[in-house]
Parts: structure tokens; sequence; C-alpha cells
């Protein structure tokens, strides 16, 4: 069901849609290496192929889980071979390639500056964290989105009319809530379902004379038979870990550990996974223990080093401890809070006793004049303004009830003696 045009590519407008920056890049035929990023299912394998075919070029493709530095110099060795004349490079396609290692991503370096090929890598990750400086230097990145509600009934409805065997059933979708639900956006996961669900009523041999009728309680009956290990391919990436995390924010040691295990059963990527760890132990734990950020951040290190099997410890230390932890996430609330404070009010004029004052004039026009410095007071404190007077009432930081964070407030009680209610 794979698409073979931009125009019949379903999703991604802002990239492929009229005027949109790739369909103006493909039609100039002028296409330099990019990265596409963005979650599982949403088409970045599908607009690779596509936008090579419509260019007519060459096309290589690896998978960075199962190819080295070796493949990767016998890929650019064969493009820079079957290159003639002023012909454009051929466009070499890596998959995953936020797995690959330094060495690997190394190796491409030469081949994208000299024009040998035209890299499209596909992440799944963020490519500042993932993709050497050097090269992510050398190509742009385009964020591709979750598949809409619209989108993926536009797909579901293709595939019942054209598929080569659905389009030979009698299929009736008399509910789509359970299959849009479980697809999370992902397009090749919807199909999944969708075809399970189809299988469970048609022995695949002659079509069935009654209706083939999908609804809510048929697709999560079928499913829930059915998805019994992690996916290997993918399909139940996001869900794993969902189920990770929020075990560990339920602070449930047993079931962070057994979701943890199902990951590393699957083959999942380790730093995926302590990347995660990392997130939880800010989102979720934060100012409750600041050590558990200490310890993730540890973990994800560590394991750089290390690697499998070793490295399945140090993860389930670190996941076991986590969920262990008193809980707050104060400080994800307090940043989400003051950013919607800044959309709010803007740029508000910082106070002129807090500016920084390099120059003469700067300090003519009182820039820092009247700032009193912290530590030359009683407890390292003296009561300041500090926020815009347009906002100085405004409280972002809400302590919350955990033995950590009441001492905070204690503190806070005593320096500022009732201001922002602490």
């Amino acid at each position: 069901m794979r698409p073979k045009t931009l125009d019949d590519y379903i999703g991604q407008r802002h990239l492929v849609g009229k005027g949109a920056i790739l369909r103006k890049m493909v039609d100039s035929g002028n296409v330099s290496s990019f990265i596409l990023w963005g979650p599982p299912g949403v088409g970045k394998t599908t607009l690779a192929n596509i936008i090579s075919k419509m260019l007519n070029r060459p096309f290589y493709s690896l998978s960075a889980i199962n190819s080295g530095v070796k493949d990767v110099r016998e890929t650019i060795e064969s493009a820079k071979n079957n290159r003639f004349f002023n012909n454009p490079a051929p466009i070499l396609f890596i998959d995953e390639i936020h797995r690959f290692s330094k060495s690997q991503q190394d190796s491409l370096l030469g081949a994208v500056e000299q024009g040998i090929v035209t890299l499209i890598g596909a992440t799944t990750e963020n490519p500042s964290f993932e993709v050497i400086t050097p090269l992510l230097s050398r190509c742009q990145v385009y964020t591709l989105k979750s598949l809409e509600k619209d989108d993926l009934l536009q797909i579901l409805d293709r595939t019942i009319k054209t598929d080569l065997e659905f389009k030979n059933l009698n299929i009736v979708i008399k509910e789509h809530e359970a299959l849009l639900r479980l697809s999370g956006g992902d397009a090749r996961k919807l199909l999944n379902v969708f075809d399970l669900v189809v299988a469970t009523e048609w022995d695949g041999e002659n079509p069935p004379e009654e209706v083939i009728e999908i609804t809510n309680e048929k697709v999560f009956d079928r499913v829930q038979e059915n998805i019994a290990m992690y996916d290997k391919n993918g399909e139940m990436h996001y869900d794993i870990v969902s189920a990770l995390i929020k075990s560990i924010r339920g602070s449930d040691p047993n079931a962070a550990v057994y979701y943890l295990a199902r990951m590393l059963e699957g083959g999942e990527d380790i730093l995926f996974i302590a990347r995660r760890l990392v997130i939880s132990a800010s989102e979720d734990i934060g100012l409750a223990n600041p050590n558990a950020l200490l310890m993730a951040t540890s973990c994800f290190q560590a394991i750089h080093q290390i690697g499998m099997p070793e490295a399945r410890i140090l993860l389930s230390e670190t996941a076991i401890y986590l969920a262990c932890s008193p809980k707050s996430n104060s400080a994800y609330l307090s940043i989400d809070v003051a950013l919607e404070l800044v959309r709010e009010t803007g740029n508000l004029p910082i106070p002129l006793h807090l500016r920084n004052a390099p120059t003469k004039l700067m300090k003519e026009l009182g820039y820092g004049k009247e700032y009193q410095y912290a530590h030359n007071f009683k407890n390292h404190f003296v009561s300041e303004e500090y926020l815009p007077k347009e906002i100085s009432a405004r409280v972002l930081y809400t302590p919350q009830e955990n033995p950590r964070e009441k001492e905070m407030v204690i503190h806070l009680h005593n320096l500022w003696k009732g201001k922002y209610g602490y």
C-alpha cells in the first residue's frame, strides 16, 4: 500500500503539500542531503523512495540496525563507480540513522561533503542528540508529524478499495475509534491491526458471503488476544515504553522491571531506554529526589561504555530506583506555567538593577545600579525584586507534598516571609 508519487502520499502537507519545501525541492530537481525525523509509521521510508523515483536517481538503502562501516563504504564505492559524467548524485537512504555509531557516521562524511551521494536519513530520535555535528551540519532536518484522524481514515479507505485481497471482500467499518486509538498516528500499525481483525473473520481463501463488520469491541478483543510479546519491528515501541514510564510514575518497581525486560528481550536500543529514564527522573520524580536524575544520567553515560548484556543491570537498577523514589512533577508543571506566562505577556522589561552593564552608556542608564549582591548579606540572602514589576506577584513554582520539598518550603518561608505564599 505504499504510495508511488507525492500526489498519492497522505499526510505531512507541511512538507509535501503545494508550495511546501520538499515539494519545491523535488520539483526543482535539486535535492540536498536531509534527515527525516518523526515517529514510526508516518511515511519516512516511503517519502525517500518517492523522491528517488521522481528524480530518477539510483537508490541505495541501508538499515543502521544491521549495517556496519564496511557496508557503508561498499555502498559509497558502488555509488561512486556507477556515477557517470555530470549525472546527479545517487540517493543513499539510511533507516534508523540514530543507531549508527560515531565511526559509522564518520564514514559517511566524505561522500556527503564531496557530493558522491545525497544522503536521506530517517530517525525516530532527535538528530541533535544522535547525529554527529559534522554530519548534521551538512543536512537539513525535516520533522514529520503523527498522522491525523483524517489521514488515517483516508489510508484505511484506500486500502479497502485497492488492496488486491481486501477489495474483493465486503468490509464495513461500523466504528473506527478503536482502530485510530490503537494506531497512535502510525499508518503501519493501523494497517497491521486492521489486517489482524479481518484475518479473524476470513480464512484467506474464498471471500465470505457475509459482511465483515469492524466494531470497536471486535478490534479490542482481537488485538488483546494477539499482543503477547514485544514487537521487534517497532510496532509496539511506544506502547511498551509508555507502560514502563507509567509504572515508574505509579511507584511499581515490579511492573517497571517487567516492561524493561520486555523491551530488552525485544531488542530495543538501550540508549533509547536510558534517555526515557533520564526524562522520567526529571519529569516524574524531580525535586522530591534530585539524586534520581543523577542516577539516570550516570546510567545513560555508563551504558555507552559498557553495552549489553551488562547494561541490563544498570538499567534495572535505575528503573527500580526511580520507581521506588518519592514523586513530584512540580518542576515540570512550573516550566509549563512559566512558558505560558511568557507567551501571554511577551518580552517584559528586565528590572534595571538586574541588567548587565558592560559599557559606560549602560551604566549611565542605570543598568545594574542598586543591585544587591546576595552573598554580602546574612544567610546569603537579601529581599530583592527579581521579576518584572508587571508580574511581580505571580507564583510559578508550587512545591508539592514530599519531605524534600517541605524542607525547601521551610527554607523559602524563612527567607521570603510569606511572599509567593511560601
